[in-house]
């Protein structure tokens, strides 16, 4: 005899609508369980299974990444074109 799985918020399905524009809207579990807020940028990443995962993309830090692109000058060579 197997227990009865009890579906919780965080793994219920979610479903919405696409639109004729491409858009959707996140159901609102969805954005809290990912912290999402207006202004967020959203990565999807779709598996080799065909089914996609939705993540909350990490902010770069532009002044950092300017700083030390100078520095990788390792990867600008000619024997990097092989690669």
């Amino acid at each position: 005899m197997t227990a009865a799985r009890t579906t919780t918020a965080r793994d219920a399905p979610h479903e919405s609508t696409l639109s004729a524009k491409g858009q959707t809207t996140i159901p609102g579990a969805v954005r809290k369980r990912l912290g999402l807020e207006p202004g967020d940028t959203l990565r999807y990443e779709v598996t080799a299974d065909g089914s996609v995962q939705l993540r909350k993309a990490r902010k770069i830090d532009l002044a950092w990444a300017r700083a030390i692109e100078t520095t990788l000058t390792e990867w600008h060579g000619e024997a990097d074109d092989d690669l």
